[in-house]
């Protein structure tokens, strides 16, 4: 028997696939792919191609009380952030569709695929030194952007480290840097190196994207050591731990609302290292 929840979720589905639809020849594009939805299908995107080449078209919904503030511009306030491999925007629209608002976005292409279908990986990819050069300094160069967007305040810090770890730590932030704020396998490409979805980019502890990455990689011990290697400089410093511990609050979060399960115990144990090894 189809539950109301499931028949809901195609409904959704469907009418994002309209949207996406609508976009497209909007843009006077042809989607030329599958389409992708987004963490909880609140997005959905596509590879298209149309007048000025190659390109994705994105659509996102949200309530009308809710379509507006950081995230909802993200994307197209990255093209503050330059000399990094990330997907540039060409033309964005939006439209009411009671009781949402639609925002579509037309961004080029980059080349090469994602290094996982999941945000947390499954499998190790097959990565050479010079992606991992690339992408430190690309995560050196959105560090340097100047901004006012906020990706995470020492509010949220506070609050999260506090919950989860009671007085194991001084929750305060001593060094504040620009970050992409979700550099997790899902929005990373390979083998020429890309970076996606800059949604909720901005100012965020010294460290955020490192210990982002890492704990998506800790199910891959060897991967994660590669990042563990590639970013020592900001992991193993005390802002890099206040990252990393504040992003395994975040996940294990998600993981009781049904995420990402496998990471349960690599989180815990890895929050064990930083606070008592």
């Amino acid at each position: 028997m189809t539950s109301a929840q499931s028949l809901a979720n195609q409904r959704h589905r469907a009418r994002m696939r309209e949207l996406l639809t609508r976009a497209a020849e909007g843009f006077g594009t042809i989607l030329v792919g599958e389409a992708v939805f987004g963490w909880r299908d609140r997005s959905i995107g596509a590879p298209a191609h149309g007048p000025r080449g190659d390109a994705w078209v994105r659509v996102t919904t949200e309530h009308l009380s809710w379509a507006h503030g950081t995230y909802w511009t993200g994307n197209a306030d990255s093209s503050a952030i330059t000399n990094v491999p990330k997907p540039e925007m060409i033309e964005v629209t939006e439209w009411e569709d009671t009781p949402n608002r639609v925002r579509a976005e037309l961004m080029t292409r980059l080349p090469g695929r994602v290094c996982s279908q999941t945000a947390e990986l499954r499998h190790s990819p097959e990565l050479d030194d010079t992606w991992w050069t690339d992408l430190k300094a690309a995560v050196d160069r959105v560090g340097e952007t100047s901004t006012e967007r906020v990706a995470v305040s020492q509010e949220a810090i506070t609050r999260r480290l506090t919950v989860f770890f009671a007085d194991a730590i001084d929750p305060t932030v001593h060094e504040w840097r620009t970050a992409h704020a979700d550099l997790h396998w899902n929005n990373l490409l390979a083998p020429e190196l890309g970076i996606l979805d800059w949604e909720s980019w901005g100012r965020a502890p010294a460290g955020l994207d490192a210990a982002t990455l890492l704990c998506h990689s800790l199910s891959r011990p060897a991967t994660a050591t590669l990042v563990r290697e590639t970013f020592a400089d900001q992991l193993n410093t005390p802002d890099g731990v206040r990252a990393q511990l504040y992003v395994i609050a975040r996940l294990l979060l998600r993981i009781e609302r049904g995420d990402s399960p496998e990471l349960t115990i690599p989180l815990h144990r890895h929050a064990a290292g930083l606070l008592h090894g």
